[in-house]
């Protein structure tokens, strides 16, 4: 079985977002199983037929002891939705209320009895194009899409497009669950992960732009220290802003090279920022997720023979010595003293 396990902190203030604490809530998963698939910025897959043999619970029982867990290590409210496949269990997670679990049973009839009443948008990968198209022949629901011919559902949304929505409205899921690197290695190689992030939230609601840049400056100055002391680079970074609204702007970029150089993350962080013409949103938050994390020294740097870079990478080694020796905060970026 299945679990999609969807993460969620309190409303209140000071409560921590989601995203940040990712990598510690699928550190906890992989204790109970290391089949976990991490869909980021608040959501796991988990593969539990091990668990479930190993502990001699079902999954809606390990699900409850995550829940737990999750609660009383980080604080983290749990919705979980369990079924034989990854599209059922995710679909099952955004049906369950929160903090509650909800399970499609293995069984066709059960299967079929979930799906029927649902939007044919629930479906995961059928957009809003196709959802429209299948809607103007009154083919609204998962229960009446299954209910025509696959050769019908072809001519209206393609051969393609067709085949897959005929499949996913029976309960047929193609998609395999593919397990992260694991969040947490024992021996040298311990606490590299597969992803980290930071965040920042605001006293109130921010418009000021030199705001926004200190409070990424100050998170990639943190990625980038905590990269470089477990030996990793990340590939790209993904920014993620949260409104006043509490609606949310997220956005990926793949690095030119992988790094841990915090000047070359904050520049980054920077350009994604600026691209996204925030000058008058009220921003709440902002987060960082560095992805793609490898090995320091399975990463090729590319010669730029330029000294203020060079220079650069050598004051930060000798920062980074220092902090190990006298603390984190021995040594911060000027803009970051006040």
């Amino acid at each position: 079985m299945i679990l999609c396990i969807r993460f969620h902190f309190g409303p209140e203030p000071g409560a921590g977002t989601v995203e940040a604490a990712l990598p510690a809530l699928l550190g906890l998963i992989e204790d109970i199983s290391p089949a976990v698939q991490a869909l980021p910025p608040d959501t796991a897959l988990v593969d539990v037929r091990g668990a479930q043999r190993y502990f001699g619970q079902d999954a809606a029982g390990i699900a409850a002891v995550l829940r737990v867990r999750a609660l009383a290590h980080l604080g983290a409210g749990c919705t979980v939705g369990v079924a034989a496949t990854s599209m059922l269990a995710r679909m099952a997670a955004r049906q369950a209320a929160p903090g509650t679990t909800l399970v499609v049973a293995d069984d066709e009839r059960a299967v079929e009895r979930f799906l029927e009443p649902r939007p044919v948008a629930a479906l995961p990968g059928i957009g809003a194009a196709t959802a429209r198209a299948l809607r103007s022949y009154g083919l609204d629901t998962v229960g009446k899409a299954a209910a025509v011919p696959l050769s019908t559902l072809q001519r209206i949304t393609g051969v393609r497009t067709g085949r897959e929505v005929y499949e996913k409205a029976h309960g047929i899921d193609r998609t395999t669950l593919v397990p992260d690197a694991a969040a947490h290695h024992h021996g040298p190689e311990r606490g590299r992960s597969s992803l980290l992030a930071a965040e920042r939230a605001f006293s109130r609601d921010e418009l000021d732009q030199d705001s926004h840049r200190r409070a990424l400056l100050s998170i990639t100055e943190e990625l980038g220290i905590r990269m470089r002391e477990t030996g990793q680079v990340c590939r790209s970074l993904t920014l993620t802003v949260r409104y006043a609204d509490r609606s949310t702007t997220i956005r990926t970029r793949t690095l030119r090279e992988p790094t841990a150089h915090s000047a070359a993350l904050a520049g980054a962080v920077y350009r994604i920022h600026e691209s996204l013409g925030l000058q008058r949103a009220r921003v709440r938050a902002l987060s960082v997720r560095a992805e793609g994390l490898a090995p320091a020294e399975h990463a090729s740097r590319q010669l730029t023979f330029d000294p203020v870079d060079d220079r650069a990478r050598r004051i930060e080694a000798v920062a980074d010595l220092a902090r190990a020796k006298f603390g984190p905060q021995v040594l911060i970026p000027g803009s970051l003293a006040a």
